[in-house]
């Protein structure tokens, strides 16, 4: 059995079986196949798009805390003035303090 590149259809031990060349199972073939085009997927730097991905999230997660946060502080302010108003309102003969 001779064991050839994947990505290039050449022989990669002469055609002596290489090193699993006692392992003639096809699932084991399968297995060094898989993880030979996932090592040379990795060692290509095929998976920046992951990464951008995880980036956009991380971008996403930081711009909805910020939205979330200054909310906050809009919400705090306005239930603190529409407070005073009610109390201004509540006490009309005191103009002093509205």
């Amino acid at each position: 059995m001779t064991n050839t590149d994947p990505g290039t259809g050449t022989a990669t031990d002469g055609g002596r079986g290489g090193r699993l060349a006692g392992f003639a199972h096809p699932v084991v073939g399968y297995l060094l196949a898989s993880l030979t085009v996932r090592y040379r997927r990795v060692r290509s730097g095929e998976l920046d798009r992951g990464a951008s991905a995880i980036e956009w999230v991380i971008i996403a997660a930081i711009v909805v805390g910020l939205v979330a946060g200054i909310g906050r502080i809009i919400m705090s302010a306005l239930q603190g003035r529409a407070s005073d108003v009610s109390d201004c309102i509540a006490g009309v003969q005191d103009t002093q303090n509205c």
